[in-house]
């Protein structure tokens, strides 16, 4: 049985379909949600497009995507334009896409809640990593596009307020590629070095005119938003007008409603600081003038308080006099003297005494005698003589008890001198020092350093030397000083 069929291959049947899909349906608009959306090295996208039912692959060329002005991702409702079309290699229909949009208003909103709640949670909108702006930043950094009105309302309202050094980082603030380049803008002026060339900003101000949520979509990007929250500088936010919102005022340590709001926080009024600066001067010149009439108004009741100075030193000048008056008398010499003197006249007083007693008593007994002739004396002293002998044992007892008395105290007395003498001290180790040849005592290093010859007395005897050196050594009585005193020096 012959048949009619007509016989393709499978080369020829792909490409028949393809043509034929190509003519039937040309240019269509597939609207769906976005799944499995992958970009290429290449920068083509490829993705899917599905309903409750059905799913069509889908292929974004890189030339068609930078007008892009949202970044497509997976759950997005989009309306797709593009033309339907077949790929030979794997036998399956495709749509090249030329434009995608959001499918309405709802869908970015959908998505922007999403992606709120979802940074939220992570932490990137907390109160706590907001940081205070810089009072009076030095250089201002402004991450805007640099041909449009943004710029120049900023310049002007920061050379009306305060003039500060303003670095522009150019960048796209809508379109394929706008986010990519406010995030790398954060991020640079971040790692510029404080004081380089240029330098590092104090404050950074991300800035946009109005414009629909599509046309602000870039600063809803995550990319955009991570660099904001952790920008190593305050940031400003001031994106669209002040009903716009956009995800990076949220992230940003400030929201400013427009772009010469944003100015305005950046810096002060600077002759508003002025006249502050003259009112607190002025405070301050008041405060400084009654603090120091107080202290002064102190310091006199203190002074009518207060001694003359003078009086006291001149007390305690007189007073150290006596006291090194007194010091002086104190020497070991001065006490030996005090000590000699006070035993001389002790032992003149006692010597004087027992002289007076015994003239006294001889005294008395010459003119009994006298007054007795032989006989009767002899008979008197016959009859007397046992009494007698009894009061002259009696007499001979007392002085004796006297003259061992006096001689307890002279001993006792010389002890003491020998005590309080300087050869105790010299015992001791100690050694006295005098200049020769006047034989002056030299109590000082400088005294004796000026003599030419010293003479120095220990316990055992007494030595000569020169300042720097022994010269010849003698003992008590001119002899000579034992080997080890001749070999001491000064």
């Amino acid at each position: 049985m012959v048949s009619n069929t007509v016989e393709y291959t499978v080369s020829e049947l792909s490409f028949a379909l393809k043509r034929t899909v190509e003519d039937t349906y040309g240019q269509v608009k597939v609207r769906g949600e976005i799944t499995g959306f992958k970009r290429a090295a290449s920068g083509h996208s490829y993705f899917a497009l599905k309903d409750d039912r059905a799913l069509l692959d889908a292929v974004f060329w890189k030339g068609s995507a930078r007008r892009l002005t949202f970044e497509p991702e997976d759950g997005l409702e989009v309306v797709c334009t593009g033309n339907l079309t077949t790929y030979p290699g794997r036998s399956k229909y495709q749509l090249v896409v030329e434009q995608i949009a959001p499918a309405g208003v709802g869908a970015l909103m959908a998505l922007l809640e999403e992606r709120r709640k979802r940074l939220t949670a992570e932490g990137l909108f907390d109160a706590a990593r907001k940081r205070p702006l810089p009072f009076l930043p030095e250089v201002i950094g402004v991450v805007t596009s640099p041909t449009g009105a943004v710029i120049r309302d900023i310049l002007h309202r920061l050379a009306d307020r305060f003039p500060r050094r303003v670095l522009v980082w150019p960048v796209l603030v809508q379109g394929e590629g706008a986010a990519e380049q406010v995030a790398a803008a954060i991020d640079g002026f971040g790692r510029l070095a404080p004081g380089g060339d240029p330098p590092r900003p104090d404050l950074l101000i991300v800035a946009r005119g109005g414009g629909s949520i599509e046309d602000l979509w870039a600063f809803n990007e995550e990319i955009v938003v991570r660099a904001a929250a952790r920008s190593a500088i305050p940031l400003i936010s001031a994106v669209g007008h002040e009903t716009d919102t956009t995800l990076v005022d949220f992230a940003a340590d400030r929201r400013a409603p427009t772009p010469t709001a944003a100015a305005e926080m950046a810096v002060p009024v600077r002759q508003d600081l002025v006249l502050q600066l003259r009112a607190l001067a002025d405070r301050g010149d008041a405060g400084l003038r009654r603090e120091l009439q107080q202290l002064g108004a102190t310091l006199e009741g203190l002074r009518r308080g207060l001694r003359d100075p003078q009086r006291l030193v001149a007390q305690a000048a007189q007073r150290l006099d006596d006291l090194g008056e007194r010091l002086r008398l104190r020497t070991p010499e001065a006490v030996l003297r005090q000590q000699a003197e006070r035993v001389d006249t002790r032992h003149a007083r006692l010597a004087e005494l027992v002289a007076t007693r015994l003239g006294r008593a001889s005294g008395d007994l010459a003119g009994l005698l006298r007054r007795l002739s032989p006989e009767p004396i002899r008979l008197r002293v016959e009859r007397a003589g046992p009494p007698l002998d009894g009061l002259g044992r009696s007499l001979r007892g007392c002085i004796d008890r006297r003259l061992a008395d006096a001689r307890a105290r002279l001993e006792r007395e010389g002890k003491l001198l020998e005590s309080l003498g300087p050869h105790r001290v010299l015992e001791r180790g100690y050694a006295i020092v005098r200049s020769l040849p006047e034989r002056k005592l030299a109590p000082t290093a400088a005294a004796a350093g000026t003599a030419r010859e010293l003479e120095l007395e220990f316990a055992d005897g007494r030595i000569v030397v020169a300042p720097h050196g022994p010269r010849r050594g003698r003992g008590r009585g001119e002899r000579e000083a034992p080997a080890a005193a001749q070999e001491t020096l000064l």
